[in-house]
């Protein structure tokens, strides 16, 4: 059984950054691919980015792409999601996921999850 564990949300304002972590614990950390989600009040849950077990490929949804990096350092088990230049509609509760199986973009590729961090980007 793999525990996850997110850290890092807050109340930041529009153009801050703020950097997420995510640690997962209970089994092979190098094995496992990682993703990260969100969900705003009202709507479903969402991609935002997921790295391989191997951290070579990294795959970002549009709405974030080229403004926040996922990168993992397996020697602390950790995964960060640095996220930079944040909007209102960024705001949302992020959640880290893991999985043994092959990196996915959908909430049903992933067997573990964290129970989330709040972030919150006034105007």
């Amino acid at each position: 059984q793999v525990h996850v564990v997110e850290s890092g949300g807050g109340l930041v304002q529009a153009g801050d950054s703020l950097r997420l972590s995510c640690t997962a614990s209970g089994g092979s950390f190098s094995s496992l691919a990682m993703g990260w989600f969100r969900q705003a009040p009202g709507k479903e849950r969402e991609f935002v980015a997921a790295t391989t077990w191997s951290g070579v490929d990294t795959y970002y949804s549009d709405s974030v792409r080229g403004r926040f990096i996922l990168y993992r350092a397996d020697a602390k088990n950790t995964v960060y999601l640095q996220m930079n230049r944040l909007k209102p509609e960024d705001t949302a509760v992020y959640y880290c996921a893991a999985d043994h199986s092959r990196v996915g973009t959908s909430v049903l590729e992933y067997d573990y999850w964290g129970q989330g961090t709040q972030v919150t980007v006034s105007s």
